[in-house]
């Protein structure tokens, strides 16, 4: 049996005939069809909250009273008043409801808003 072999540089590529492939870290990379939006502007904890609540205000709204209900409902529990704390625990799970509905409604209205 006879193998056939063929001498290398006839039909083969060598690496003289590639050519260098250039990449520039600083840039990002260029793909055809793909035009990259500029970024905003970076925004701080601040001012994303901010623009947050302005954006959908009931769930900030529903976290705080989730925790003003949680916080009053085990100072009660403490005290010994349990028909108070259980009270506050049901007025903390209502908080929640409201929480996730908030959120709910938020992402549905901002899934639906037209782009701009």
């Amino acid at each position: 049996m006879a193998t056939a072999t063929t001498p290398v540089g006839q039909d083969q590529p060598t690496k003289a005939d590639r050519p260098p492939v250039v990449f520039d870290l600083s840039q990002p990379p260029v793909i055809e069809g793909f035009s990259p939006l500029p970024r905003a502007r970076e925004e701080n904890f601040k001012d994303k909250f901010i623009r947050k609540t302005k954006e959908n205000p009931f769930v900030p709204i529903g976290c705080l009273g989730t925790a003003g209900a949680l916080i009053y409902g085990l100072g009660a529990f403490r005290q010994g008043k349990t028909r108070q704390s259980q009270l506050l625990m049901r007025a903390r799970i209502f908080a929640q409801g409201f929480t996730v509905v908030a959120i709910i409604v938020g992402v549905a209205a901002t899934a639906l808003k037209p782009k701009q």
